[in-house]
Parts: structure tokens; C-alpha cells; sequence
């Protein structure tokens, strides 16, 4: 598989981290993540994942852990609705919370859906879009009628902050009384990003130039649509040792833990009447 993993590049090749720390954090007698297909298909590519990301802290699965328990619970409400899942790379999200009746579409690169092909084969209920996430035609793949859930797992940071805005706007205009989580860096991590910023000295980050704080998201996303109904936050952070130690200090200082970064789930109204009163101090 090696040869296949060469033509991967930039952004795209994020998707062996997040791989990497599914399939690691799966194989350990206390982890927090449960995915055979994950540790199957990083068993069967030839890359030095240790070597580029270095030891796995296991918060990239707990981030999709978190995801999986609130897909779970909407699928409970929506059993056939469609879940999007954008840049998915090599996720196998979907197959962890199959009810055996919801549809899933995942939208990545041309390069990346090629290598997620060999080893996730698609079917009538899990198929995949060749394209951009900014492209909306994976919109038109979309039927709305039971229900839209749209999951943007390490993704956004990537975009430039107008092509987030103009994404999100899109997901609200076109699916009123969706959902939507994806996660967020803070602004000081982003400008490291840009700045050059190497994870190992085989590996450097890409640009990420979405850097937000959390207490900045919600104002953000009402500004952005009216039909922004409820903005919460998933738990997300590292499963044990000095790092969880680290965001557990973070978290109970106000303005440090907005210097974290977040897991917004957010649900949009059907209407702009539908959101709720708020009253204004």
C-alpha cells in the first residue's frame, strides 16, 4: 500500500494521523475507542506513522468517540436519516454507529476517496463523493426528507476563515433543522501553523488558517446565520497521562480554556422563529 499512500500530500495525508491514533488508542486494554477497522487498515499500509506523528496521545480518538455517542443518540430520533461526512479520509466512523438503516455519504479529494475505496468499499447506503467539502455539489447527493446530520472531523482548520463562513451558510440555507459538529484549534495554535510547525522532524502540520477561541465561536456562528438555534460543546480531550493533567488545569482557568480546542455540536432551526427566546442582560 505504500505506493498508494505517495500520492497523498498536504492536508490529505492528515487523514494517516488521525488514523493512527484510532488504531492505537483501539488496541489498548483501557482505550476509549473501539475500531477493529481502523487497526485492520493501518496494519495493511506500509508508512512510518510512528516515525512522522510520533506517540499517539489518543485525543484524535476521543474526539471521534465523542462524535459517535452523539450520532448514536441522533440516529435513535432520525434511524434513516443521512449523516455527511466531510474531508472523512479514512474514518470509519460510519461503521461503528450503523444502525443498519441510515444513509452515509463521505466527501473527500479525488486522491483521498481513491484510497479510502481499497479498503471501505462503497454500497447503497455508504457511498462516496469525489470533491472538495467547499464544492456544494455534494449537496445535490443530500435528500433532507428524514433527517441531515453533517460531521467535519479536522477539517475546517484548513480552510481559509471566509471559505468556513460560506460553507456554513450553505449547510443552513440548504438543510434547515440539521446538526453539525466539527472541531476547532484556537487562534494561537493556528498561528503557529502558519508559521511552520513541525509535529516530528519527519512531519510538519499544514497550514491551518481557521483559528477561532472558543468563547468567540457561538457569537461567530449566529453572526454568521439567523437559523443557528444551539451551540454546545462535546468533550474533548486527552484520555490520560500529563496532557489530560495539562487540560484538566486549562479547563477550570476561564480564559485559558477558551485557548483550548473545541468540539462545537450545533443545530440549526427549520425556521428563524424556531430558535429559542433569548433575553438580553
Amino acid at each position: 500500500m505504500n505506493g498508494i499512500v505517495q500520492g497523498l500530500g498536504g492536508v490529505s495525508e492528515t487523514m494517516l494521523w488521525s488514523l493512527y491514533h484510532r488504531a492505537c488508542e483501539a488496541r489498548r486494554p483501557d482505550g476509549v475507542l473501539q475500531d477493529r477497522e481502523s487497526s485492520r487498515i493501518q496494519s495493511a499500509i506500509d508508512y512510518d506513522f510512528a516515525g512522522h506523528f510520533g506517540e499517539p496521545q489518543g485525543s484524535l480518538a476521543v474526539r471521534a468517540s465523542a462524535i459517535d455517542r452523539t450520532l448514536r443518540s441522533w440516529l435513535k430520533r432520525h434511524p434513516e436519516g443521512t449523516v455527511v461526512s466531510l474531508g472523512e479520509g479514512l474514518e470509519t466512523q460510519g461503521r461503528r454507529v450503523d444502525n443498519g438503516r441510515m444513509r452515509w455519504l463521505s466527501v473527500d479529494l479525488p486522491d483521498a476517496i481513491r484510497l479510502r475505496e481499497v479498503f471501505l468499499a462503497p454500497t447503497h447506503r455508504f457511498r462516496d463523493f469525489a470533491a472538495s467539502a467547499l464544492d456544494q455539489a455534494w449537496m445535490e447527493e443530500v435528500d433532507p426528507s428524514l433527517g441531515v446530520f453533517i460531521v467535519a472531523q479536522g477539517l475546517l482548520m484548513y480552510f481559509a476563515p471566509e471559505s468556513v463562513r460560506q460553507l456554513v451558510v450553505a449547510i443552513a440555507d440548504r438543510f434547515p433543522g440539521c446538526e453539525l459538529v466539527f472541531d476547532t484549534i484556537p487562534r494561537w495554535f493556528s498561528d503557529l501553523t502558519l508559521l511552520g510547525l513541525n509535529q516530528t522532524k519527519k512531519y510538519r502540520l499544514p497550514p491551518m488558517q481557521w483559528g477561532i477561541n472558543r468563547d468567540e465561536i457561538e457569537p461567530t456562528l449566529r453572526r454568521w446565520h439567523p437559523r443557528v438555534a444551539d451551540v454546545t460543546f462535546l468533550s474533548y480531550q486527552s484520555p490520560r497521562g500529563l496532557p489530560r493533567l495539562f487540560e484538566e488545569m486549562m479547563n477550570v482557568i476561564p480564559v485559558a480554556c477558551n485557548a483550548l480546542p473545541g468540539l462545537p455540536h450545533v443545530k440549526i432551526a427549520n425556521a428563524v422563529e424556531d430558535q429559542p427566546l433569548r433575553v438580553m442582560a
